[in-house]
């Protein structure tokens, strides 16, 4: 099972969408077991198509968590 630092969330309005390494996205085509530093640069979200830049961990640096707490 993934790791909370693992999982990213993407942060468009109405969005939240959660990529799961351990699920991959079947959409764009991503395999089971993709952490998303390894995602390529184009990757766009599968519900909104948000790119890449709009993630965040759902822990550690830079988090969603982190900054709820703040």
């Amino acid at each position: 099972m993934a790791k909370p630092e693992e999982m990213y969330q993407c942060q468009s309005v109405n969005c939240g969408y959660i990529y799961n390494p351990d699920k991959g996205d079947r959409k764009n085509k991503i395999p089971k077991g993709t952490l998303f530093s390894d995602l390529p640069d184009d990757y766009k979200c599968p519900i909104c198509g948000a790119s890449k830049k709009a993630f965040r961990p759902l822990a550690g640096p830079g988090s969603v968590i982190a900054d709820a707490s703040a």
